[in-house]
């Protein structure tokens, strides 16, 4: 949704870059190009105002004036500002003291509200909530119905007393739900409200009777991130007739202009607290301005990409391939890699995390052009191989090849590469446990099974000949012991003294994690 914004951003900046100072032209031809970006990415005149006269302010003072690299500089207020803009600090849940939790969900028709609240139920389930879906929306055809298939979707609870389509008394099923979540011990209700197509006073006076009836501890504000400047002045008119607390973006994953997320909490004064962006019931998370400021300016978003990992892979997994690399490259087998290309398929779209990745906007033609289904693709390769052919792929002869080829429904061509790709990645990852570097995720660039987005065998060679020039051996047999022997103590240091080099965050990503 953000790239145009971003691209234009990130030209802008170019043109300040090398420069040892900036003067006051500098300055407001930079304020004058970031103008008329967010103009043309759709975002609310007096929020553009407001951002460009802060970021003149800033850029004109003394931190930009006396700073070692003026251009950084500005990048950075800039990215100080954008986080202003989208509501400062992460917005978190209130929990109600004594459960249920009630959240209520309100919106236009056409929002995402039914498809959202599955999302928010299976994201509190993850949380280790007990969530209960409540169908209030009971005008619109089969919405109770289509909330009752994404409840069991997500496996979460539903309470739908009453069938719907025209029939039925919200108030009352939202009133009832909050007994029924009571005595059948659910700790969070979310009560899914009718929309309309434009603001009326009969789905005002609707809302407000569900939030008398049930004093919920968070009114969400459901907005469609693509319908740019109407979404800011439909929430103004829903916070001034009804009140909310909070606002869900869905359809963050558009290709809309984004106006709508970067102007609604600065207008309505209520912060982004969850945004939606795909389909999918798990493309769903917490809101954090620091993170989509961080994305806007391509410095990619590392702390998300953590998180997903976290949550995906096992610590138990990732131990057991840790020893297995210990032990020798040749203990990496295909069924390991296999293995891993499936955990990180589990975390979403291999471009979505690609896009998270800082520097990846470079790459951003190729990273909308890569094809998901080349994972599949490499799978059916790995799983038509007999197990001894996984254990030891050297022995993929030509009429092996064929036979694998013909069980994954792919060219001959294609084994052979995945083979070529995978001894590549071993190398790597075994240089990486002998602390060689940080090596790609499996499944990411330059790894098997992606091909057209990796380094290639002949750069990788090239680059290792250049560097080998840099390193050269005395030729004097006494100094050139002393100096092997230095590179012996300094290894040895680095490693602890026992020979393995731990694996750690760089310093930069270490510095972003929350305190423990």
């Amino acid at each position: 949704m953000f790239d145009t914004l971003s691209d234009r951003l990130a030209a802008t900046f170019k043109n300040l870059r090398g420069k040892g100072r900036l003067s006051e032209a500098d300055i407001d031809a930079t304020a004058r190009e970031i103008r008329i970006a967010l103009l043309e990415a759709d975002v609310a005149l007096p929020v553009v105002r407001s951002f460009i006269k802060q970021v003149k302010e800033r850029a004109l003072g003394t931190e930009v004036s006396k700073a070692l690299n003026p251009a950084q500089q500005v990048i950075k207020i800039v990215n100080e500002e954008l986080i202003g803009i989208l509501g400062g600090d992460t917005r978190r849940l209130r929990f109600a003291k004594n459960p249920p939790t009630v959240i209520m969900l309100a919106g236009l028709q056409g929002a995402g509200k039914t498809t959202l609240a599955g999302k928010l139920g299976l994201w509190l389930k993850s949380q280790g909530h007990t969530p209960l879906l409540v169908a209030c929306d009971l005008q619109r055809p089969n919405a109770v119905n289509q909330l009752t298939v994404v409840a069991e979707r997500a496996g979460v609870g539903i309470f739908a007393p009453e069938p719907g389509n025209g029939v039925g008394d919200p108030v009352k099923v939202a009133e009832d739900s909050v007994a029924y979540a009571r005595d059948k011990q659910y700790d969070v209700v979310i009560v899914d409200t009718a929309g309309r197509l434009g603001i009326d006073e009969e789905m005002m006076r609707q809302a407000a009777d569900i939030r008398d009836a049930v004093s919920p501890d968070e009114v969400l504000f459901v907005v469609d991130a693509m319908i740019g400047q109407d979404a800011v002045t439909t929430a103004e008119a829903f916070r001034d007739g009804v009140g909310f607390d909070g606002v869900v973006l869905s359809k963050l994953d558009g290709d809309a202009r984004g106006g709508a997320a970067l102007s609604i909490a600065h207008v309505t004064g209520r912060q982004i607290m969850f945004a939606s962006n795909g389909e999918k019931l798990d493309d769903f998370d917490a809101f954090h301005p620091d993170r989509m400021a961080s994305r806007i300016l391509g410095m990619g978003d590392v702390l998300s990409l953590i998180e997903r990992a976290e949550r995906t892979f096992s610590q138990q997994e990732a131990e057991k391939l840790a020893s297995k690399l210990a032990k020798g490259p040749k203990e990496f087998t295909l069924d390991d890699f296999l293995s891993q290309m499936e955990q990180v398929r589990k975390m979403g779209s291999i471009s979505k995390l690609l896009g998270m990745m800082p520097g990846m906007g470079q790459l951003k033609e190729q990273i909308n052009n890569l094809d998901e289904r080349e994972v599949d693709r490499t799978a059916a390769i790995i799983k038509s191989m007999t197990p001894a052919e996984r254990a030891d792929p050297k022995i993929i002869n030509g009429s092996r090849r064929a036979r694998i080829a013909r069980g994954s429904g792919v060219d001959v061509s294609a084994v052979k590469g995945l083979v070529e790709r995978f001894f590549e990645a071993r190398k790597m990852m075994s240089k990486v446990a002998q602390g060689g570097g940080v090596p790609a995720m499996p499944g990411m660039p330059g790894m098997p099974g992606m091909p057209g987005m990796g380094g290639g065998a002949a750069r990788k060679k090239g680059k290792a000949q250049k560097k080998a020039k840099g390193r050269r051996r005395s030729g004097n047999p006494m100094k050139r012991q002393a100096e092997e022997q230095a590179a012996a103590r300094r290894r040895a240091g680095e490693s602890g003294g026992n020979g393995e080099v731990p694996f750690e965050l760089p310093k930069e990503f270490k510095d972003m994690l929350p305190p423990q």
